[in-house]
């Protein structure tokens, strides 16, 4: 399985190509697919990535709900048509999509987020806000995990 750690900030070049950080590469360097999967978030003004494989595992996921459910369409205009399959070329980038790159409100540069088995691609200000509003809940909250 992949696992998307830390957080690395890169530059766009002018024909919009942006290098996927080396250790993010290294997460899908095993996959039958070589390079991520990108779609538009619908809980955050960012970018969502993550591995083919993991997508196939949504896609098993939404089998298991109602064929006629209204969240299942939702999900899956969102999920899946507005999914972007992206090989890397010989140096590890990728050329995001313009629509994506509006919707996160990137021009210059983006930061790549890991989450675990996805990762996200933010403008690095609006992340910034982001996490120290994330950072201030979590000191309310103060969660616990349980590890199995």
């Amino acid at each position: 399985m992949s696992l998307f750690l830390s957080s690395y900030e890169n530059r766009l070049d002018t024909k919009g190509r942006i290098s996927v950080p080396a250790s993010f590469r290294a997460s899908v360097a095993n996959e039958r697919f070589s390079g991520v999967v990108l779609y538009r978030s619908f809980t955050h003004n960012c970018i969502e990535g993550l591995s083919m494989s993991r997508m196939e595992q949504l896609a098993a996921a939404t089998d298991k709900m109602g064929v006629f459910d209204s969240d299942l369409d939702d999900l899956s205009a969102m999920l899946f048509a507005d999914a972007r399959p992206l090989i890397f070329d010989v140096t590890g980038r990728i050329v995001i999509p313009d629509d994506l790159l509006k919707h996160a409100g990137i021009t210059d540069k983006a930061i790549f987020v890991g989450r675990g088995n996805s990762f996200q691609i933010w403008n690095p200000d609006a992340f910034k806000k982001v996490q120290e509003k994330s950072l201030d809940n979590l000191r309310t909250v103060r969660p616990n995990l349980t590890i199995l």
